[in-house]
């Protein structure tokens, strides 16, 4: 890839992962910051985009400098929880599970389900391989379909806003607490079945 060569000496695959990181946090910044003005949405996009750009770069980089190893793998790993995180956060915060339309309590169950299930999805695939088996990437909703949701409802909020009362991005929290738990529940199984 030819980004890759011309960073190649320039900037080190860690040195991305910090800067994946950042954007992620800028994100969920903006998300937040947008319940004062919603075209923040279109800044949060648009640091979503790099963050998956960056992910994809750091590993890219290391493959090419022959630095691959097991301290990039992890952090890589560990910066993506917390970049998960800052951006489901940013929803939750910035009002977007709709308290005022389908009540407090609601609300927080949704969010606090859809972090749950984003931390389990990635916490089932790395424990298989932990006790021997390979990584399992398997399941329904994956960290690259769920960047896909999130951008994609970030766009229909700042068009629509909601629907009987219900913000847009209400419903990829939704989405993120239902398949993000059924995704862990599958990758469970999958990982007991070859431990038998």
């Amino acid at each position: 890839m030819p980004l890759i060569e011309l960073m190649g000496g320039k900037i080190t695959p860690n040195q991305l992962s910090v800067i994946s990181l950042l954007c992620a946090f800028l994100a969920g910044s903006f998300i937040y910051l947008s319940k004062y003005n919603p075209l923040y949405l279109i800044v949060s996009l648009t640091f979503i985009i790099l963050n998956g750009l960056f992910d994809v770069l750091d590993g890219g980089l290391a493959r090419y400098l022959k630095v691959e190893g097991d301290r990039g793998d992890f952090l890589d790993h560990v910066f993506d929880r917390y970049s998960d995180i800052f951006m489901l956060l940013g929803v939750f915060f910035g009002g977007y599970c709709s308290p005022e339309t389908i009540g407090t309590s609601a609300a927080e169950m949704i969010g606090i389900s859809a972090i749950i299930g984003v931390l389990l999805t990635s916490y089932m695939g790395t424990q298989a391989q932990a006790v021997g088996l390979k990584r399992s990437y398997g399941g329904i909703l994956g960290r690259a379909d769920r960047m896909m949701i999130l951008s994609i409802f970030l766009v229909l909020q700042l068009l629509f806003n909601e629907i009987f009362g219900i913000k847009l991005l209400t419903f990829a929290m939704v989405i993120f607490a239902v398949f993000g738990n059924v995704t862990a529940v599958q990758r469970f199984f999958y990982a007991w079945k070859r431990l038998g």
